[in-house]
């Protein structure tokens, strides 16, 4: 992979709120490649979380990916809200003119089992799960340029290859994403936009306990993945070697793979 690829690039990143997530190991690995990096975060969502959220955690992370890439920046937004996709778009396109790479990473998470769960559980998980990276995708189809590629990368869950008990409306509306990445894979093709999606299996953010760490170790030959080993292989995905790659759902022992083949692997750029 040449380390500056996404040089000229602009990629759009949700779900950027803590220095230990997902998301941020990948707004970073981007913003490595050369991607000017537009990111979204939402306080509220995560100080309601076991993993917990620092006061000023978004704003000293934007501060170090404008360290790390070209050009960084980010808001403060609810998904949750209909009418937040739209507006993402516009301050994101305001602001740097074209969107190249749309990361869904952004998600809602509440346990309940299926004894427990109700209509406003599951509206709230449909709104974020769903709504939000589906009407991002059509934003981002409306506003790509039809002469440069573009790439969707969605980040969903192991719904479809392992159970998930106590999680069900969680479990149902990340397994939407699976359907979405291989339709819209099909439907976008012509026009140069590849459409993948990530299962990141079990992953270090900060909120394994070191029973849970014992249990997972267990019960899953591949162990636990990193933020970082993920964030290469999106940027494998939103990168040149990955133009024939569409419609697949990558999960994590592969996105551990890619991550050790990065690791040996000396840059040509």
């Amino acid at each position: 992979m040449n380390s500056r690829e996404l040089t000229g690039r602009t990629a759009l990143v949700t779900g950027v709120s803590r220095r230990a997530g997902i998301g941020a190991a990948i707004a970073r690995e981007l913003g490595r490649a050369g991607a000017r990096v537009f990111v979204t975060f939402f306080r509220q969502y995560d100080r309601q979380q076991v993993w917990g959220i620092e006061p000023n955690e978004p704003e000293s992370l934007l501060s170090e990916l404008r360290s790390i890439a070209d050009e960084a920046a980010g808001i403060e937004l609810d998904l949750s809200q209909a009418a937040s996709p739209a507006e993402l778009f516009r301050q994101a396109l305001e602001r740097f003119g074209s969107i190249d790479i749309l990361v869904n990473n952004a998600a809602h998470w509440e346990a309940g089992a299926i004894g427990a769960v109700n209509a406003d559980q599951l509206d709230r998980h449909y709104a974020v799960n769903v709504r939000a990276p589906v009407l991002l995708c059509a934003e981002f189809a409306r506003h790509k340029k039809r002469y440069t590629p573009g790439r969707i990368i969605n980040i969903t869950s192991g719904q479809n290859t392992n159970p998930m008990p106590g999680q069900i409306a969680y479990v149902v509306t990340k397994a939407a994403l699976d359907a979405l990445t291989l339709t819209l894979s099909s439907e976008l093709a012509r026009r140069r936009i590849t459409v993948n999606a990530v299962d990141p299996g079990p992953t270090d953010t900060g909120w394994i306990s070191d029973e849970l760490r014992s249990e997972i170790l267990k019960q899953s030959p591949e162990g636990i993945s990193s933020p970082e080993a993920i964030a290469r292989l999106v940027r494998l995905l939103a990168g040149n070697d990955a133009a024939s790659i569409t419609g697949r759902v990558i999960r994590a022992q592969a996105a551990r793979t890619v991550a050790l083949f990065a690791k040996n692997t000396k840059d040509t750029g």
